[in-house]
């Protein structure tokens, strides 16, 4: 397995990460634990090495499926998890929006520890901004506990470039987790250059558009209500019309190389810069195998500048994320 760095953090990953989030949920309902939990030691066996879960997937119980899977083989896995939302540490009730107070991040942290059966943090997120909390407060606490040995990197969720610089002011940032691929790719703009800049590694959630770009997904599709994409606009009907050009370009290239349309993606977005390391997630081993395959997907220079110039002529429709998701987003 091929690594990469997370910018200048000395942070050493696999090239590309596994999101364990649906194992949990949200595109359906929980998977069988058993079953992620071999899933989960099988990518390791793969080579996979970074693992991206929170407090918030379930509730509390994807946290648990990684401590249960990595307990006897901690040293070998880098374990990013998340806090941020306002949730009761005691019954996981959801209390809606957002809490980095200093005493809730050191609460959510002790029981992280427990869940992941571990007793420290690799990368510790704030999973959203906290617009009532001074970013330099959060800083400053996640900066005593790495001095304390629980955590030891810092990392960000979905921040707009001016709260990171007040961040990493405070404690070094290691990595910023945000939404980036072929289906929605305005961290070009300011994001990029920012991390470039500062040394920060990037860590692209939805990598494949939450499926769409694997070519899976078509018109005919239903969704199940338990499903989130069944409230995401991009994925409504009409929408899904128009972007269906983006996968019908994607698929053309993966013809053309012998590849998947997933693979092409993926090699797409690792051949932006080698600090960037998209966290793919799947619940099914075929997947993660057809995932992995996009690490080989090399283009020349001339090859990426066609692919990108192409998908940027696709005029893609439907926000990315549901009204009340964007609202937490860009602080």
């Amino acid at each position: 397995m091929k690594k990469r760095m997370l910018g200048a953090s000395g942070l050493d990953v696999s090239a590309l990460g596994l999101g364990c989030m649906n194992m949990t949920g949200p595109y359906g309902p929980p998977q069988d634990a058993q079953a992620m939990i071999a899933l989960l030691r099988t990518a390791l066996d793969r080579g996979v090495t970074f693992f991206d879960t929170a407090e918030a997937y379930g509730p509390f119980s994807n946290e648990k499926l990684l401590g249960e899977a990595f307990r006897a083989n901690r040293h070998e896995v880098v374990i990013a998890t998340k806090f941020g939302f306002d949730i009761d540490g005691e019954t996981g009730e959801r209390r809606g929006g957002v809490n980095s107070r200093p005493d809730h991040i050191r609460a959510v942290v002790e029981a992280s520890l427990r869940r992941l059966q571990t007793d420290y943090i690799d990368l510790l997120y704030q999973h959203r901004v906290d617009p009532s909390v001074p970013i330099e407060d959060v800083a400053g606490t996640v900066r005593d506990l790495i001095a304390e040995g629980k955590v030891r990197h810092f990392g960000m969720s979905e921040a707009s470039m001016a709260t990171l610089q007040r961040a990493h002011a405070v404690q070094p940032v290691a990595a910023l987790q945000s939404e980036y691929s072929l289906w929605f790719r305005k961290p070009e703009d300011d994001v990029i250059p920012t991390l470039e800049e500062l040394g920060i590694g990037f860590v692209p959630f939805s990598p494949l558009g939450a499926g769409f770009l694997t070519g899976k997904i078509d018109l005919s599709t239903a969704f199940d209500k338990a499903d989130y994409r069944s409230h995401v606009p991009r994925f409504a009907a009409e929408a899904r019309e128009a972007n269906m050009a983006l996968v019908t370009l994607i698929r053309s290239v993966a013809e053309a190389r012998g590849a998947t349309p997933a693979q092409i993606a993926l090699g797409w977005l690792l051949a932006q810069k080698p600090w960037i390391v998209p966290i793919p997630g799947t619940t099914r081993l075929d997947r993660l195998d057809e995932n992995l395959g996009g690490i080989d997907v090399a283009f020349t220079a001339d090859e990426l500048a066609d692919l990108t110039a192409a998908a940027s002529r696709v005029q893609l429709a439907g926000e990315r994320l549901p009204a009340a998701s964007l609202a937490l987003v860009g602080h």
